[in-house]
C-alpha cells in the first residue's frame, strides 16, 4: 500500500471538502511549508480526524503480545509434529517477536526453531538459534537436550574437535545435575553415548540437506566507475535539457550485458502486504492467522532472505537477519519509528520512506537544504526554476549547474541528490496534496506526543538548541524543527509518485517435490535511488535492472550506440499492453510518452501487436474476432458471427477462475485433479482465445509444473516448450521472461535425465540470464551447477543420450 488506506483517504477528502473555500484556495496555492502551517489546526488532539485515525492504527497490531506468541507456538508445534519444519521455523517466529523483552518464554522460541533448522539441514543457523536460546534464559532442565542438538549440528560441518568439546560440557553439565530417571532421560542418554561413538570415530552425521552458502566465492566483472557520478560506468554521461531533465548518455558503444549502474538504495521500506492485522475471531476465542508475508521472509533493514529472524525489541512487526542488522536499524532511525508502526501500516509506505528518509539523512543536512530551497524561491523566475531546477547558476564556473551535485559537480547517491528530485507540486492534484499534507502532519503531531523529537534531531533532549521557540509553540502548531521535517517529508512523498523505484525479487513458489523451482517476481520494497531516478522512461527499454537485498544494478539488454539514451521501463512495456493502456499508466508520471514505441503504434493504422495476440477468436469458426466497442464480430464473412465483449470477457474470468482452483488442487497434492482440470480448462479456451493468447502459454506452464511433481518429466518437457512458444511470441528471443522459462525447461530435463537437450537448454538460458541478471545471479549458479554434473557423468552415458 504506496499511499494510506482507503478510510484514511475518505476522511482527509470529507476534512476538505469542509473548509471555507479563502482557506481551501490559500491552501492549493501555498508553498509546502505554508501548507503545513495551515493544516496543523486541522489535527488538533481531540479533532474528529485525529480520534478517527488513532481508531484506524489500532487495527494495524504492531505490539508485543503474549497471547499471540502462545498461539504461534503452539502451532509451530503442530506443524512440527506433522514434519512441515519450513512453517514450522516461520511460525517459531512470528512467536519470537510477539513475546516480550527478557521474556524466559522467548528462549522456548529460539529452541524449538532450532530443531526445526535442523531438520532443514541449516545448522550454521541453527547453532545461531541455540546460542540465541541460551542467552536468553532457556530452561537450566531442558538445556541437555538442546546442547546435543548443538553436538550433532557440529558433527554434521564437520567440526569434529568443537564437536567433541560441546558434548564434554553435556556429559559435565549432567552429572552436576544429577540422573534423572524416566523414559525422556533415558532417551537423552541413549543419544549421548551415540554421538560419544560418533566423537570418537571422527565420523560426521549425513546432512539432511545441503546448506545454501550465502558467501560463496563470485566472479568479478570488469567496473569502471565515472568520474562525475557516482556508481555509474565511465561508458555514460550524464546531460540536461529542458525536454528531457537530466538523463543518462552513452559516450561510448556498449555490448548486451555489460554493468552500466550499481546503486545501494538511499533508503529502502519493506512493502507492508494487504491485511496485516492478524487477529480473527474463532468462537469467541482469540486465533492469529497463520499467514507468512514478506515482512516474515526479509530483514526489514537489509531486505537479505531470512532463515531466522531476529525480532525488535519493541515491535511485533520489524524482524532482522542478524542482532547486528536490528542494532544498526535502532540506531539509525528505528528507535523512533518502532512506536509508530501502526499509523506508518495506516498512512502507507510512502509517508513510511519520507520518515526514514529524514532520519537518515539527519535535521542538520535536511536543515540546510530546506533553507537553501527557500533562498531559491526568494530569487526572480521562481516558476521557472520549479519546473527546470536543473537551471541553477553555478557560482564557480559561471555554468548552469545539475542539482544534486555536490561542490566538485559530482553527482551521488546522496541526500542532496533525493531533495533535488523533482516533486511536481504544481502538478498534484489539490486532493493528493492535502491527503499527503494531512497525513505528514499526523506523523509529526504523533512524534511531539510521543516525546519522540529529540530523537528525530539528533539530540540528548528536545529543549536542547531549541530555546524560547519550542516553550512558545501552542498546542496547533509543530516546533520550528519539525516543521522543518515536515516540510522535507511532504517534498518526499510527494517525489515519490515519480521517483519511486520498487525492488523485486525472484521469489520461490511451491514446486511439489522440489525438483523444479518455480519463480515470480515479488515487489518487496519501495526505495530511493537517486542515481537510477536519472533514467528516463521507455515502453522499449534498453536495460535490465535486477537487485540484491538494497542494490541495484543496470546491465545493457541490448547493443547502444555511442550518443543514444539510456532508457529504463517504469512498468508499462510495449509486450504487455497497448499503447492507450501504457499512456493512461504513465500519465501520473506528468509526462506523455514519445518513446519510439509509442509513435510507432500512434502512427499505425493496424491494431498493437498485443491486441491481436491477446484477442479473442470466433466460437464457432476460431477466426480472428474483428475489434469493436460493444460487439466482437468475425472476420471470417462466411461465418460474421457477432458476440457482446462483455460475454467472452466473463468467460474469460470464468477460465481464470477455473485455473485458479487447478492450482489449489495442485497444492493439495491432488495432481491428477488438478490435471484434468487444466486439460479441460486448455480445451475451453481453444474455442474463445487466439492460439498466441499468453493465457494459453501460462496454462502449458502449470501443465509442466503439474507433471513434474509426479516426475513425469518427458509430459512436463513437452508442455513447458509449447509455453516458451508463446513467450517467445510475446516477449521476444532475449527477453529476461525467456531467460526464466528456459531455467525451468532445463530443471526439468535435467530431472528427466535428457543430457544433450538439458546441456543445449542451460547453454540458451545461461546467455539470456547472464545479460539481465549478471553471472552472479543464483539462477546462473544453478545452471552452472547442472552443466558441471552433467559433464561428469561417465562418457558412455553422454553417447547413449
Amino acid at each position: 500500500m504506496a499511499l494510506p488506506g482507503e478510510e484514511w483517504r475518505r476522511r482527509a477528502a470529507r476534512c476538505r471538502a469542509a473548509l471555507g473555500p479563502a482557506l481551501r484556495e490559500r491552501l492549493e496555492a501555498a508553498p509546502l511549508g505554508e501548507a503545513l502551517r495551515l493544516g496543523c489546526g486541522l489535527l488538533r488532539p481531540g479533532a474528529e480526524e485525529a480520534v478517527a485515525l488513532q481508531r484506524l492504527c489500532r487495527r494495524a497490531r504492531t505490539g508485543k503480545e503474549p497471547a499471540a506468541a502462545r498461539w504461534y507456538r503452539q502451532e509451530g508445534n503442530r506443524r512440527f509434529g506433522r514434519g512441515c519444519y519450513g512453517d514450522a521455523a516461520l511460525l517459531y517466529s512470528q512467536a519470537a517477536s510477539h513475546e516480550l523483552p527478557g521474556s524466559p518464554e522467548v528462549s522456548l522460541c529460539f529452541a524449538n526453531r532450532s530443531a526445526a533448522l535442523f531438520h532443514l539441514g541449516h545448522f550454521e543457523v541453527c547453532l545461531e538459534d541455540i546460542a540465541r536460546a541460551q542467552s536468553h534464559g532457556y530452561p537450566d532442565r531442558l538445556l541437555p537436550k538442546v546442547l546435543l542438538r548443538k553436538v550433532e549440528c557440529l558433527l554434521c560441518l564437520g567440526r569434529v574437535q568443537d564437536a567433541a568439546d560441546a558434548l564434554a560440557a553435556v556429559e559435565n553439565k549432567i552429572a552436576v545435575d544429577g540422573i534423572m530417571t524416566g523414559p525422556e532421560h533415558q532417551t537423552l542418554l541413549k543419544k549421548l553415548n551415540q554421538l560419544k561413538l560418533k566423537v570418537r570415530e571422527g565420523e560426521s552425521c549425513p546432512e539432511p540437506a545441503r546448506e545454501a552458502c550465502g558467501d560463496a566465492q563470485r566472479e568479478s566483472e570488469i567496473w569502471e566507475e565515472n568520474d562525475s557520478i557516482s556508481g555509474v560506468s565511465s561508458s555514460l554521461s550524464l546531460k540536461f535539457n529542458a525536454e528531457k531533465g537530466r538523463h543518462l548518455v552513452a559516450s561510448q558503444d556498449i555490448l548486451p550485458g555489460q554493468n552500466l549502474l550499481k546503486e545501494e538504495a538511499f533508503v529502502s521500506v519493506l512493502c507492508p502486504e494487504e491485511g496485516e492485522s492478524r487477529l480473527l475471531q474463532d468462537s469467541g476465542e482469540m486465533v492469529w492467522d497463520a499467514q507468512v508475508t514478506n515482512a516474515d521472509l526479509y530483514c526489514h533493514r537489509c531486505l537479505k532472505q531470512l532463515l531466522a529472524s531476529v525480532p525488535c525489541r519493541g515491535c511485533s512487526y520489524a524482524k532482522y537477519c542478524s542482532q547486528n542488522c536490528a542494532d544498526m536499524a535502532w540506531e539509525q532511525y528505528h528507535r523512533t519509528e518502532c512506536s509508530l508502526g501502526g499509523l506508518l501500516l495506516t498512512l502507507g509506505v510512502f509517508c513510511h520512506v519520507a520518515l526514514r528518509t529524514v532520519l537518515l539523512a539527519g535535521f542538520s543536512e535536511v536543515s540546510r537544504l530546506v533553507e537553501e530551497s527557500h533562498n531559491d524561491d526568494d530569487l526572480p523566475n521562481t516558476k521557472a526554476r520549479c519546473k527546470h531546477p536543473s537551471e541553477a547558476l553555478d557560482t564557480r564556473t559561471g555554468t548552469r549547474a545539475i542539482p544534486g551535485c555536490n561542490d566538485n559537480g559530482q553527482y551521488q547517491s546522496s541526500y542532496r541528490a533525493v531533495f533535488n528530485l523533482l516533486p511536481h507540486a504544481e502538478k498534484h492534484s489539490p486532493e493528493h496534496k492535502f491527503l499527503c499534507m494531512l497525513s505528514v502532519v499526523a506523523i509529526c503531531r504523533k512524534l511531539q506526543e510521543a516525546g519522540l523529537e529529540a530523537a528525530v534531531l539528533n539530540r540528548e533532549s528536545s529543549e536542547k538548541g531549541s530555546g524560547l521557540k519550542a516553550c512558545e509553540k501552542t498546542s496547533d502548531e509543530l516546533s520550528p524543527e519539525l516543521q522543518i521535517m515536515a516540510e522535507a517529508m511532504l517534498r518526499h512523498v510527494l517525489q515519490l509518485q515519480c521517483n519511486a523505484q520498487a525492488i523485486t525479487v525472484m521469489q520461490e513458489l511451491g514446486s511439489g517435490d522440489g525438483a523444479v523451482v518455480n519463480r515470480k517476481p515479488v515487489r518487496l520494497a519501495t526505495a530511493f535511488f537517486p542515481v537510477l531516478s536519472l533514467l528516463n522512461h521507455s515502453c522499449s527499454p534498453n536495460i535490465s535492472v535486477s537487485f540484491s537485498g538494497t542494490a541495484a544494478t543496470v546491465r545493457a539488454s541490448q547493443p547502444i550506440s555511442s550518443g543514444q539514451e539510456i532508457f529504463h521501463c517504469y512498468g508499462p512495456h510495449r509486450c504487455r499492453m497497448k499503447v492507450a493502456e501504457r499512456q493512461q499508466l504513465l500519465s501520473q508520471y506528468f509526462f506523455e510518452c514519445c518513446c519510439q514505441a509509442c509513435l510507432e503504434e500512434l502512427e499505425s493504422d493496424d491494431k498493437s501487436v498485443v491486441s491481436m495476440r491477446n484477442s479473442f477468436c470466433c466460437p464457432s469458426c476460431q477466426a480472428s474476432m474483428q475489434v469493436g466497442e460493444d460487439v466482437l464480430c468475425c472476420s471470417n464473412e462466411a461465418c460474421a458471427r457477432s458476440v457482446s465483449r462483455e460475454s467472452l470477457s466473463r468467460h474469460l474470468r470464468d477460465l481464470q477462475r477455473q485455473i485458479k482452483q487447478a492450482l489449489e488442487l495442485l497444492r493439495d497434492s491432488k495432481a491428477d485433479e488438478a490435471i484434468k482440470m487444466l486439460l479441460k480448462c486448455q480445451m475451453d479456451a481453444r474455442n474463445f482465445l487466439s492460439p498466441e493468447h499468453l493465457l494459453m502459454g501460462e496454462m502449458e506452464d502449470h501443465l509442466a509444473q503439474v507433471y513434474a511433481t509426479l516426475g513425469k518429466w518427458q509430459e512436463a518437457a513437452r508442455h513447458l516448450e509449447r509455453s516458451i512458444q508463446i513467450v517467445e511470441t510475446h516477449h521476444g528471443p532475449s527477453s529476461v521472461e525467456m531467460g526464466h522459462e528456459l531455467f525451468k525447461l532445463a530443471q526439468i530435463l535435467f530431472n528427466g535425465f535428457a543430457v544433450s537437450e538439458a546441456l543445449s537448454t542451460i547453454q540458451r538460458a545461461e546467455k539470456i540470464l547472464t545479460v539481465h541478471c549478471g553471472p552472479q545471479s543464483t539462477q546462473i549458479r544453478e545452471l552452472r551447477e547442472m552443466k558441471t554434473c552433467l559433464l561428469e557423468l561417465p562418457r558412455s552415458i553422454l553417447q547413449r543420450t
